[in-house]
């Protein structure tokens, strides 16, 4: 019965048809359990980088280069715990989805920008600006997995102007 399975799904055992990523993706599967504590961990590792550095940003000389990275490094953390909740895969595929994309983009691009604003060209204000773009960036995404948030907050910010 399970050949029978494996044929009409397409997988008819031989290892040539097999695509390298599904095979990756099957050979790293956790159980449930598993994936909310790694879930849990990393997001609140991310969380926790993010608090810290933003304690720290007040620090003089080298609090806001020690901010951007402890920030930048909380966001990745934060983003990355949702890939264990869907597999890397599902998680790549809905965050270059059309409705995320340019949130994406921005959110990755931002956090290159935060770290070359604070350690290459030492500007901190623009490292600051990048930080917040950064947040906002992040929370436009977060906003983009809960149904109509992202009319409501266009709503209203067009009702307060």
């Amino acid at each position: 019965m399970d050949k029978l399975k494996r044929v009409l799904s397409g997988q008819d055992g031989s290892s040539d048809s097999t695509d390298i990523l599904e095979a990756a993706n099957q050979a790293s599967t956790l159980a449930w359990g598993t994936r909310v504590k790694a879930f849990l961990l990393c997001f609140v590792l991310g969380v926790s980088c993010s608090i810290l550095g933003s304690c720290l940003l007040w620090l003089p000389g080298v609090g806001l280069a020690v901010f951007a990275v402890l920030y930048s490094v909380g966001n990745l953390c934060s983003l990355a715990s949702t890939m264990f909740l869907m597999g890397p895969l599902k998680q790549l595929k809905r965050m270059c989805a059309k409705e995320r994309a340019l949130a994406t983009v921005v959110m990755l691009v931002c956090l290159v920008l935060t770290l070359c604003a604070a350690f290459w060209w030492k500007n901190n204000g623009l490292a600051l600006l990048f930080c917040i773009l950064q947040f906002l960036a992040f929370a436009w995404y977060g906003l983009s997995y809960i149904p109509f948030a992202r009319d409501a907050v266009i709503k209203m910010f067009s009702l307060c102007m």
